[in-house]
């Protein structure tokens, strides 16, 4: 996730696993495993979440650009 600044959905299509496998991974066993890693992570998921309303809201947007090229 850290090399790519990649969001945790990302990360689970990547390693064929749930959101939920990919975040319980990294709040829970990664934390027990690497801190130092662990706190890394933690600072990018925490920008993914204020970004994540923001990349919504471009993906509706160009939803409905694509469905008014369509007409």
């Amino acid at each position: 996730m850290l090399e790519n600044n990649s969001t945790v959905r990302k990360a689970a299509s990547v390693f064929g696993v749930s959101k939920s496998t990919v975040h319980k991974d990294i709040t829970s066993r990664l934390k027990s495993l690497d801190k130092p890693l662990y706190r890394q992570i933690e600072k990018l998921m925490e920008i993914n979440k204020k970004e994540r309303h923001i990349r919504g809201g471009l993906a509706t947007r160009l939803k409905y650009i694509r469905e008014k090229e369509k007409d």
